[in-house]
């Protein structure tokens, strides 16, 4: 990889992320973001997205996966006040928590990235093209094995906005299927996407 980050989003050099990114999250968990900025990038370069975001939004939507539940508890809703936030998983809070420590550690002040990060697992209200191709490629890099997943990268290639869709409404069914409680955020921002279907 030779993306040399020029445009001052954050306060370290790519290198320096890794690096710093290699030290928080398992190995197993390394691979996978590197597979992520890696998808990501390809999707920056075929909708025209700001690579350098996309990289460092890539890099960081992990960062906070593997901290104590509660530190990122704490993060999470420094990030986005939302009632019952702090009471959920670190399937929920890590993207959050992320984009916190992006902000604060980082010095990122770019709410494309920020909000990349955070809402990488359960979308967001109003998603930029960043946010959409993160969301996306943390589905779809090349070591996601599960079903539908195939359909989700076919349309990934062809529209973003039908890619996301697809992503949030498999998400929600899969969770239901299991019986897993639902958070009320996730919800909301699924409404917001129904709202926007329908205009």
């Amino acid at each position: 990889m030779t993306l040399t980050y020029t445009q001052h989003y954050i306060q370290v050099t790519r290198e320096e992320l890794i690096i710093a990114l290699r030290q928080r999250i398992t190995a197993k968990r390394f691979e996978h973001v590197l597979r992520v900025e890696q998808q990501a990038l390809a999707l920056a370069e075929q909708y025209g997205a700001d690579k350098e975001a996309v990289s460092i939004a890539a890099l960081m939507h992990d960062y906070a996966k593997d901290m104590q539940l509660s530190a990122m508890a704490t993060l999470a809703t420094t990030y986005w006040e939302y009632p019952g936030l702090s009471e959920q998983n670190s399937n929920i809070l890590h993207g959050f928590a992320a984009a916190q420590i992006c902000r604060q550690e980082y010095g990122c002040c770019h709410e494309g990235i920020l909000n990349a990060i955070a809402g990488h697992t359960i979308g967001w209200y109003q998603m930029d093209l960043i946010a959409k191709i993160v969301y996306m490629a943390d589905y779809i890099e090349p070591g996601r094995t599960f079903p539908g997943v195939e359909v989700a990268r076919e349309l990934s290639a062809h529209n973003l906005d039908d890619a996301v869709w697809f992503k949030m409404q498999a998400t929600l069914k899969y969770l239901v299927d299991e019986r897993v409680p639902l958070f009320a955020g996730a919800i909301d921002i699924y409404n917001s996407w129904t709202k926007q279907e329908d205009l």
